[in-house]
């Protein structure tokens, strides 16, 4: 069943790519029309470069191993540790630990994904505030960015790595260190909810953290 899922998620991102040559949802770079000459024009906001070779490796390190992706981390483990979930781990330091274990295995696996996706689909899913600063905005781009990507023009498209990377590193982790009880479903439920929890730091990085 692993595998069978596994192979599927590979052809979706297949099928994705060449979807995502065309789809298009609206990007904040997009050509307006013009303003009537009574209104003066909006200044544009910073138009968008796709990252370097260098840049998008760095991201990736980043992702992994980087100061706000451990403080996540390990603020997770204790909050599962609290939770004393799954409580087959135990809510003491040993089951900490194997949280903290369980958290870097699952990010080192969904990071590596999504970056040879971007890689291999030229795409870019790293999180860009938007250039819009009313909230309206904001927030449809904090909540929108999990699972969209940039092409090299800037425009928005489905973001098959970010999400393929979610929901495999879940469902691998469901079905090889996490207890018996738990399986792929699990896996699946566990993405949609990182997914969500992205969406919900998005919104935190667009109105509280500004660095």
């Amino acid at each position: 069943m692993r595998s069978l899922i596994l192979s599927g998620l590979l052809l979706f991102a297949m099928a994705v790519c060449a979807f995502g040559q065309t789809a298009t949802l609206p990007s904040s770079n997009d050509s307006k029309t013009a303003p009537a000459a009574s209104v003066p024009p909006k200044p544009m906001g910073t138009p968008y470069v796709h990252p370097s070779s260098n840049q998008r490796f760095k991201w990736y390190v980043d992702s992994m191993f980087g100061p706000v992706s451990l403080g996540k981390t390990i603020a997770l483990a204790g909050i599962e540790t609290w939770r004393d979930s799954p409580e087959e781990w135990g809510p003491h330091w040993d089951g900490f630990g194997k949280r903290v274990a369980s958290g870097l295995g699952k990010g080192i696996i969904k990071n590596s994904i999504q970056y040879g996706l971007d890689e291999a689909l030229t795409l870019d899913s790293h999180y860009y505030r938007s250039s819009d600063k009313s909230v309206g905005a904001r927030v449809t781009n904090a909540l929108i960015s999990p699972v969209t990507a940039r092409d090299r023009d800037g425009h928005r498209v489905i973001g098959a790595p970010r999400i393929i990377g979610t929901y495999a590193s879940s469902i691998i982790a469901a079905e090889n260190w996490f207890p018996a009880r738990y399986t792929w479903k699990d896996g699946l439920k566990n993405g949609t909810y990182s997914l969500g929890f992205s969406a919900a730091f998005n919104l935190f990085k667009e109105f509280v953290w500004k660095k």
